[in-house]
Formats: C-alpha cells, sequence, structure tokens
C-alpha cells in the first residue's frame, strides 16, 4: 500500500514534465504559411515560422511600438495635443505673454493722456479759444463778442483780451491745481543756477536751469516716457507723462538714455544737459511742466 503511494507522485512529475516537453516541441515545430490564388489556387507566396518565433517577434515588435510612442510623447511637441500633459515653456510663455499685457495696457493708459495734451506742449501753445470759450458759463461775454460785427480795430483790442484772459485764466487753474498737486514730491531735475524764469506772455512755458556740463538729467515724477527725439529747434528732447495728468518736457539735451515707453521713477538719469538745437544759446537744461494741458511754473512746486 505504501509502495502504491508512493509511486503516484512519480507519475504525476512524469506526465507534467512530458506535457511540457509536449508544450516546447509545439512551439519549436515547423509551419508553413502558403498565401494562394483564390481563383486558380496558385500558390503565390510561402512562408516558414514557427510558434516561437512569432510570440518572441510580436513581443519585441510591442515593445519597440511602446519605446517609440514613450520617446515621442517626451521629447516631440506632439505631447502638446495629449489632454493633461502640462509643458514647462508653455507656461513660462503665458506668463511674459500675461505681464507684457499688463504692460501694455498701462502703456496704453499714459498714451491716452498723451495724445490730449501732446500737441499743446510740443507747439508751445495753449488751448485754442474756442476750447478755452467751451469752459465758460452759457451767458458769458465770449458769446455775445462772437456775434457782433468786428471791425480790424475791435479785432485787436479783442485779441488783446483774449490773451489777457488766457494767462489769467491760467493763473487760476495754477491757483485751483495747486491743491491737487499737493501729494505730489518733485525731484528737481538738475541742480543750478536759474537764469530764464517762467514768462507765458512771452511764451516761455518753462525755466532755464544752468549746470556743470555732462551733468545728468533726472525726471522729476515717476512716469512713461512718450517723447525720445530730436528736433531742429529743440534739439534732443524727452518728454514724460505722469498720473494726474501731468506733463513734464526736458530740452536741449546733449543725449537722451530713455525710449518710448519706457517707465521710470523719480531721480532716475534720463538724459545729459547739452546745448542741442537752433534756440538753445548754451549748455542748460529747459525744463517745462504741464498740467491739463496748460504750462505751470516749476519753481512753485520743485526745489532747485
Amino acid at each position: 500500500m505504501r509502495a502504491g503511494i508512493e509511486i503516484l507522485p512519480s507519475l504525476l512529475m512524469a506526465e507534467k514534465t512530458e506535457s511540457k516537453k509536449r508544450l516546447l516541441d509545439r512551439l519549436k515545430s515547423h509551419f508553413r504559411l502558403v498565401i494562394m490564388n483564390e481563383e486558380t489556387f496558385e500558390e503565390t507566396a510561402s512562408f516558414k515560422l514557427r510558434p516561437l518565433n512569432v510570440f518572441v517577434t510580436t513581443g519585441v515588435i510591442i515593445i519597440l511600438l511602446i519605446t517609440i510612442t514613450t520617446f515621442i510623447i517626451a521629447f516631440t511637441p506632439l505631447r502638446e495635443y495629449i489632454p493633461g500633459y502640462s509643458d514647462v515653456k508653455m507656461k513660462r510663455r503665458v506668463i511674459d505673454l500675461m505681464m507684457k499685457t499688463d504692460s501694455m495696457e498701462r502703456a496704453l493708459q499714459d498714451r491716452e493722456r498723451y495724445i490730449a495734451n501732446i500737441r499743446n506742449v510740443v507747439n508751445g501753445d495753449f488751448p485754442d479759444s474756442t476750447e478755452a470759450s467751451q469752459k465758460i458759463p452759457a451767458g458769458g461775454t465770449y458769446d455775445t463778442i462772437h456775434k457782433l460785427h468786428k471791425s480790424p480795430a475791435d479785432s485787436m483790442l479783442r485779441q488783446q483780451m483774449e490773451m489777457q484772459d488766457r494767462y489769467s485764466l491760467a493763473i487760476e487753474d495754477r491757483a485751483t491745481n495747486a491743491h491737487s498737486m499737493s501729494g505730489f514730491f518733485f525731484f528737481p531735475p538738475v541742480k543750478g543756477t536759474i537764469t530764464n524764469r517762467f514768462d507765458p506772455v512771452t511764451k516761455h512755458f518753462g525755466i532755464d536751469i544752468v549746470a556743470k556740463a555732462n551733468e545728468g538729467i533726472k525726471a522729476t515724477l515717476d512716469g512713461t516716457v512718450v517723447i525720445s527725439n530730436f528736433t531742429s529747434e529743440t534739439g534732443y528732447v524727452i518728454g514724460i507723462q505722469h498720473s494726474n495728468n501731468l506733463f513734464s518736457f526736458y530740452k536741449h539735451n546733449s543725449a537722451l538714455l530713455r525710449k518710448v515707453g519706457e517707465y521710470v521713477k523719480a531721480g532716475d538719469v534720463i538724459a545729459i544737459i547739452g546745448n542741442s538745437g537752433e534756440l538753445s544759446e548754451g549748455s542748460h537744461l529747459h525744463f517745462e511742466l504741464w498740467l491739463n494741458g496748460n504750462p505751470i511754473n516749476p519753481q512753485q512746486y520743485v526745489s532747485f
């Protein structure tokens, strides 16, 4: 009885070994794959195959496909089309574009303020008399004057009176705007001697400051550069648009250090003092301040 029990495991092991051998023999068996013409049954092509080779070849192909797919996803731009895949370069690009957009919005706001008064600043003139008349309440003297028939003498008198009223209005504007500008702390553009003062009657809408040669011209307030060029009359000119519709102008420089669109802080060097332009008679800075399109006396707000 005990001998029979010992023989049974041996038989089971022998059967398992024989089964594995038959499976291995089947994998190594040779088969022929024949391709025939359906109509003539003529043999077109034939291939010798073994199941083991088919399995190995199929496995190698699958591994190659997985490797190639992984390489394409990891090292080519096609990965951007995969939903949820994040690209570091794309994120950086988006952040840069957002920063540029914010800068453009600020530049557009400054440009809108600049367009409103730049013509008056460049030409050195006050707003047109028709615009000034719009500020006067209805029923004022200007409306009745426009309705009268004007002789040459009346026209000359009217022009003189309008010029006087224009400057008196500018003085009143400066007084009313003093409170609105009380929060500004102006940085002196250059330290030197004032040789020519603010005089709107002679259309000298700024002050002339003589300083050392090659002295740096500094921005009087924070703002955006909206003018940085050369004109035959004023030489190298730079203009900065500040908040509260305030504009500063720096003329007759020998060199400009800032470009249009740059944002500067108060005290930043923006130019070098010089003697450029036909209206200049020596090395100096012509400095102007404009508020709401009207010139104001820089000496009332800046300590030189």
